[in-house]
């Protein structure tokens, strides 16, 4: 049954973690930026794997060829979840992390001393320090600073750092700490004109909007299957010629060709067919809820699985943008509230879901370990956005994190203000 109303009940429904209760009561999860709930069709995936496909892949026999037709089956969906134009794009591997450590190793080996890069303040550090580590061998690092009244990134702030020698820029689709996201196919362009390749970390877009790696013009993008509802596997996608030319570090006997070449060890099987149940889930969501959307992407050529995923993305991210700006009026009517990023209502496409704020007189953690003593679950500190909370002087506290996803209702953000409003005695 379709319906064009978005059932926040029904859509909890797929999360077995949402109905157990913890100390006695049930949860408040909104420590989606450092990992998700997992859907029931990922842990289906992942049980069956266990139970009827559990071999290495490569293999004549029965199991074995299970394996690798669910692996194939999990590249083929992640590719339609990104829109990537083959399933041979996508790469699995432990995590966002490792793998962009892998990739960024076997870059270095294509560069020269003098060649430069360009990170950001606003990025998590997963994709800063893979890229600033390469200035031992010679390359000249350069930042694009973020906005500290607003966190947010001026694509024409890179026009001051881009020139022939800059050989990759590396940037968030949305930011892990503050929500903030930047016009990154703005950027993209401006880095292809002085001929440089982008690296764009997506791990907190994925799981709150649609991706078109093609739209943008990425020449590569890394996202975390935790992050979107199913088990701890991460992504990434890079343009063929780049996967080609690009020499990885692999045993001698690993196939030498895409995406094989970048994929080291026996992969996380059970893990990638979790991929796989998590990207069916989005688009039983999409066939569900996105049926005010479906004409738009139909009249732009999507079909089947695509479609139904973009019309998924989209009914999510209207959702969460509800929960987002309630969330953040009810934070400016709490005493002593402080938030980070973005509060413009004009420019309310340029912000996720994920919220940070402080409490004048509160440091971060202990505001996060009474709400945690009252069922909300969510994170303080930097989250390993370093930078940010650097340059925004938050270290070594950071601030209080509240990430909303879609399985969240507007009666836990109320309840989240109670609490807040009652901490600082208003």
């Amino acid at each position: 049954m379709v319906s064009h109303h978005y059932d926040v009940a029904e859509v909890r429904a797929h999360f077995p973690a949402l109905s157990r209760h913890y100390g006695g009561r049930p949860a408040i999860f909104f420590d989606g930026p450092g990992g998700t709930q997992v859907c029931r069709n990922a842990i289906e995936r992942v049980t069956e794997t266990f139970e009827s496909r559990c071999a290495n892949g490569g293999g004549t026999f029965e199991t074995s060829r299970r394996t690798d037709e669910t692996t194939l089956a999990a590249r083929v969906a992640t590719a339609d979840l990104i829109n990537a134009a083959s399933p041979d794009q996508i790469v699995f591997g432990a995590n966002m992390t490792t793998l962009t450590f892998h990739l960024a190793r076997s870059f270095a080996d294509a560069i020269r001393p003098g060649d430069e890069i360009v990170v950001t303040t606003l990025d998590h550090d997963a994709n800063v320090t893979p890229w600033t580590d390469l200035a031992r061998r010679g390359v000249v690092i350069r930042t694009v600073d973020v906005n500290p009244s607003d966190c947010t990134l001026d694509p024409a702030a890179f026009d001051s750092v881009l020139n022939e020698r800059t050989r990759l820029v590396a940037v968030t689709h949305a930011s892990n700490a503050v929500g903030s996201i930047p016009n990154v196919a703005a950027i993209i362009q401006r880095a292809h004109a002085v001929g440089a390749l982008v690296f764009v970390d997506a791990v907190q877009y994925v799981p709150h909007g649609a991706v078109d790696v093609q739209a943008l013009d990425c020449d590569f993008l890394v996202c975390s299957a935790y992050k979107f509802f199913g088990p701890h596997v991460g992504v990434l996608y890079g343009k063929r010629e780049h996967l080609e030319r690009l020499t990885p570090y692999r045993l001698r006997p690993v196939k030498d060709v895409v995406p094989w070449r970048w994929e080291t060890g026996t992969p996380n099987y059970e893990g990638i067919a979790g991929v796989l149940g998590a990207v069916e889930y989005f688009a039983e969501i999409g066939e569900r809820y996105g049926g005010p959307f479906r004409s738009i992407y139909e009249s732009a050529g999507f079909g089947n699985r695509r479609l139904e995923l973009k019309c998924a993305m989209q009914a999510i991210q209207e959702y969460e943008a509800t929960l987002a700006w309630r969330l953040i009026d009810g934070l400016e009517s709490v005493g002593g509230a402080h938030i980070l990023g973005l509060t413009d209502r004009t420019r309310k496409h340029e912000r996720g879901a994920t919220v940070a704020f402080n409490l004048e007189g509160r440091r971060p953690r202990e505001v996060a370990a009474v709400l945690a003593e009252q069922g909300v679950f969510c994170w303080s500190g930097n989250y390993y956005a370093l930078s940010l909370m650097e340059r925004l002087g938050l270290e070594p506290e950071g601030a209080v994190r509240i990430g909303l996803v879609h399985y969240n209702s507007a009666e836990e953000v109320d309840e989240l203000l109670t609490i807040l409003h009652s901490l600082n005695g208003r």
